[in-house]
Formats: structure tokens, sequence, C-alpha cells
């Protein structure tokens, strides 16, 4: 399974910008896929996951009310609509899956995946 995620850019703060996490080798059939970030000097942070078992979705406080994941028809692809941005969202940003049915403590962790893509940098000008 290769994982791509696209769809970062440069943007004022306010704007909106959407990524995409596209799947190759096997579908978003079961499991979760997960969003997370690494700014410049900080550590990689959970920033969502959407479990494809009843579809529950979480979301780290700092961004509840601006972001939302879901998961496209084709099931190949998680999206990650992210408005409102502040200077604060500047990070790669990584998508990562995993095909196990695990506990959301362990979907809000890097451990949770088994998957990950290559990371698109988001960049929210001030």
């Amino acid at each position: 399974v290769q994982l791509q995620a696209s769809g970062g850019g440069l943007v004022q703060a306010g704007d909106s910008l959407k990524l995409s996490c596209a799947a190759s080798g096997r579908t978003f059939s079961s499991g979760a896929v997960g969003w997370f970030r690494q700014a410049p000097g900080k550590e990689r942070e959970f920033v969502t996951s959407i479990s494809f078992s009843g579809g529950s979705t979480s979301y780290v406080d700092s961004v509840k009310g601006r972001f939302t994941i879901s998961r496209g028809n084709g099931k190949n692809t998680v999206y990650l609509q992210m408005n409102s941005l502040k200077p604060e969202d500047t990070a790669v940003y990584y998508c990562a899956a995993t095909y196990r049915n695990t506990i959301l403590s362990t979907r809000r962790s890097a451990r949770g995946y088994d998957y990950w893509g290559q990371g698109t940098l988001v960049t929210v000008s001030s």
C-alpha cells in the first residue's frame, strides 16, 4: 500500500485548503486513516482520524470546528478540509493508514498506523 498526500500550498490566514490522501494497492476498506503534522522544530502531532468501522472521527482540540476529515466515494481517498487557517497550522501534513481495527487512543497516536505518505507542506501567512 502506498499513500500519496497532496493539496498543500501557501495561503493567507483565514483561507481554506483541502488535502487529499490517495491509496494505491488497496482501498480504505477497513481500519482507519489519520492526519498528522509536523511544524519546524516541533514533534509530529496528531491532527485528526477517521475510522472505517462506524465512521467515527476524532480531532485535536486546536482544529475542532475548522478541519473536517472525510472519505471519498471511491474509498481510496481521504480528504482533510481545512478552513479558517491560522499561521500556527503551518506544518508538513502526513496521512497515515492502518487496516487494523484499533481503539481511539491508538488512532490518535503515530504508533497506530502502518503506512505513511510522504507529506505535503501547508504554509499559512499572517
